[in-house]
């Protein structure tokens, strides 16, 4: 499908209680649920421009999702659209959020309510999870090949996890490796 004929935001009404609607189905990390409404139901975005958006989204400060907002926003509305689609990411569910610590203050020795947020993270950890691996499976046709994106995780996984090291230095290490190796790989692709 081009992405002429591809369905888009209507109004910024629209784009507001789509981000708004988005925001309320994640607790404790959105990436599952941002892909499954963007690009999965509304079709806003292909797998590609979904992967493309989400690792520009991490690389650039602030919190990922807030970053693909605001791209996409101002990608089908200009500025008007950016605000639109941060202020509905982040109001509704800030209101909810003050509610919420108004009651938990009162019940927070409650051993139902600590019991309530250790089960929500574990959701939220599997929805990650569930995320990654089925945006693993579009990553079969990357220019440098299954095998060595695979490695490129797992470099990153390790560097993380066993090493602890910062974020940063992941970034910069392997993120810069893979990017100097999918430039050589389109390089390649390209001279006859």
């Amino acid at each position: 499908m081009s992405p002429t004929a591809r369905p888009a935001p209507r109004s910024l009404g629209e784009l507001f209680w789509a981000f708004s609607w988005l925001s309320l189905q994640g607790f404790g990390g959105v990436l599952a649920v941002v892909h499954r409404e963007l690009v999965d139901k509304r079709r806003w975005l292909t797998e590609a421009e979904f992967l493309e958006d989400w690792a520009v989204a991490q690389v650039m400060p602030g919190p990922n999702v807030c970053n693909l907002a605001l791209m996409f926003g101002d990608r089908h509305a200009g500025w008007r659209g950016a605000a639109t689609a941060l202020v509905g990411l982040l109001a509704v569910p800030m209101l909810l959020l003050l509610a919420l610590g108004t009651l938990l203050t009162q019940g927070a020795d409650q051993p139902q309510v600590a019991g309530a947020l250790r089960g929500m993270g574990a959701v939220a950890a599997g929805l990650m999870a569930g995320a990654g691996l089925k945006l693993l499976t579009s990553l079969r046709g990357h220019v440098l090949g299954f095998v060595l994106v695979l490695l490129l995780a797992a470099l990153s996984f390790l560097g993380v996890v066993v090493l602890h090291l910062g974020l940063h230095l992941i970034v910069l290490g392997v993120g810069g490796l893979a990017c100097l190796l999918t430039a050589n790989a389109l390089h390649r692709k390209r001279a006859p």
